[in-house]
C-alpha cells in the first residue's frame, strides 16, 4: 500500500482482536528490555512469531508518536471566564508549545475550541495531558483529532 495512502485510527484496547493487544506487548517488551529477544517476548505473551511478524509494522502504541509532532486537539468548553486560559497554561506547564488557537462564537453557552501544539518538548505523554485537560471544570469534550498529518475518526455518538 503506498504509504501516502495510508489510513489511522485511535481505536479503543479493549475492541482489539488479541493478536494486536499481544504485538503491542511484544514491542512494549523489546523497547523497555524485559526481554532480549523476539521469540522470549513471544512465548512470554502467549503469540507465534510468526503473528508478531505480520502485525509489528502497524502497531504503534500513541505515546510513541508525542516527540517532535503537532497535535490538533478539539474541545467543547462551558462559555466561563478563565477555562480557556487553564487548559493553554496546563499546556505550557507540560512544555507543549501552542501554535494555533481557534475558538467559535460560545452558543447556548458552549464554545468549540481548536487547539495546535508541538510536542518535541513535552514533559509526559500526550494521554495524561489530554486526561488532566478532560477532567478540568468546564471542560465537556477534549479529544485529539490530528497529528501533524494522521487524521484521526472518532465516533462520540452515544456520548
Amino acid at each position: 500500500m503506498n504509504p501516502k495512502k495510508l489510513k489511522f485510527y485511535l481505536v479503543q484496547e479493549d475492541i482489539l482482536p488479541e493478536a494486536i493487544i499481544k504485538t503491542a506487548q511484544i514491542k512494549e517488551l523489546l523497547l523497555r528490555g524485559t526481554v532480549s529477544t523476539v521469540n522470549e517476548a513471544a512465548e512470554k505473551v502467549g503469540l507465534s512469531r510468526s503473528a508478531f511478524y505480520k502485525y509489528k509494522d502497524g502497531i504503534f502504541p500513541f505515546n510513541d508518536w508525542k516527540q517532535g509532532n503537532i497535535v490538533t486537539v478539539s474541545l467543547n468548553l462551558e462559555h466561563r471566564s478563565g477555562i480557556l486560559s487553564n487548559i493553554l497554561n496546563t499546556i505550557a506547564q507540560n512544555n507543549g508549545n501552542i501554535i494555533t488557537i481557534n475558538q467559535n462564537i460560545p452558543i447556548h453557552g458552549m464554545a468549540n475550541v481548536t487547539i495546535s501544539f508541538e510536542t518535541t518538548s513535552l514533559s509526559g505523554d500526550i494521554e495524561h495531558l489530554l486526561r488532566n485537560i478532560k477532567n478540568m471544570d468546564g471542560v465537556k469534550k477534549a479529544d485529539i483529532v490530528a497529528l501533524e498529518g494522521k487524521v484521526f475518526v472518532t465516533n462520540n455518538m452515544g456520548e
